[in-house]
């Protein structure tokens, strides 16, 4: 169970789609009069080098997070340029949404002002914090035992004393003891990597579980789409759930290429790597759909690798 270790992932477009969602959902939740309990289940290790061997080996972060940094000049990307080309948008779609442009200015933060290519690239832990004020608090659980301790060091530059809180243990059933919040306001960020096929069921369980401890928290969950039934059955059990309680649901999907067998001269093989991903938020701000409807069509243009490039919004 400690085979995946999400250094070799960094920075690519599902972490893209997630932390884009995750920071439009922080800057909507944390920083207000009643303190904000996020709970972190798979932190992983904190920060990412996109320099280094792990990276490397995948080189997942081209097609990821370096697409949107492509001006070397201004770190930023020319969404406006991509767009036009690819006739995907109107006038009035023209401006880099503020979704992207947080995700943007989020990344390049935890870099050297001015640097032409960044290498560092922030993972959950380190977004959370960067918008957590006053008496927010973050719970970091992280089992996987090398990345727990590189995730106490990294968390350590911080310094942000009681605002953070690493857990050596289990996401799926830590949470627990923290639901419901004395403040009565949390935000549950669940991204597991999936490699026990045990971990979609146990998504459920703690999804289902955390809506009866606290109704009115938001859930965010991450998923992989990729063709394994119960990937397809995560998304469409959530839904299920949130219906039956009654709660308001989001569910936001970004293709990046087609998942189909290719064909080569030695015969049909699989297209490599992660096709598609999604998110799934139970108890959304009411702002995040709209936000995302503008910026969707701009992260799936230009994270797209071939013409199946899409993204969906329910």
């Amino acid at each position: 169970m400690f085979s995946y270790r999400h250094a070799f992932h960094a920075g690519n477009h599902a972490d893209v789609l997630k932390h884009a969602v995750l920071i439009a959902l922080l800057k909507h939740l944390a920083g207000r009069d009643t303190a904000l309990m996020v709970l972190d289940t798979h932190a992983g290790a904190g920060l990412y080098r996109l320099d280094g061997d792990y990276a490397n080996t995948s080189g997942e972060a081209i097609n990821g997070v370096y697409k949107l940094l492509s001006d070397k000049k201004r770190g930023i990307v020319q969404v406006k340029k991509a767009l036009l080309a690819a006739n995907s948008v109107t006038k009035t779609d023209e401006k880099q949404s503020d979704i992207l442009s947080d995700y943007i200015e989020t990344v390049l933060s935890f870099n050297a002002k001015g640097a032409e290519k960044p290498t560092i690239y922030p993972g959950s832990p380190f977004i959370i914090q960067r918008f957590l004020q006053g008496r927010d608090r973050l719970k970091a659980f992280e089992i996987h035992p090398t990345d727990s301790k590189t995730l106490a060091a990294n968390l350590a530059q911080l310094e942000a004393g009681r605002q953070i809180a690493i857990l050596k243990e289990d996401g799926f059933e830590g949470v627990k003891k923290f639901l419901p919040p004395p403040s009565k306001r949390a935000l549950l960020l669940c991204d597991p990597s999936y490699e026990m096929k045990t971990d979609y069921a146990r998504v459920v369980a703690m999804v289902t579980d955390a809506l009866k401890r606290f109704p009115t928290g938001t859930y965010a969950v991450w998923y992989p789409i990729i063709p394994r039934p119960e990937a397809h059955d995560l998304p469409r059990k959530l839904k299920t759930l949130a219906n039956r309680v009654g709660k308001p649901f989001l569910n936001v999907s970004l293709t990046v290429k087609s998942s189909k067998l290719i064909k080569t001269a030695e015969g049909e093989v699989e297209r490599p790597g992660l096709p598609a991903s999604g998110m799934f938020v139970i108890n959304p701000p009411f702002t995040l759909k709209a936000a995302l409807e503008v910026a969707m069509p701009q992260i799936a243009t230009l994270l797209g690798q071939d013409a199946n490039a899409a993204y969906t919004i329910e």
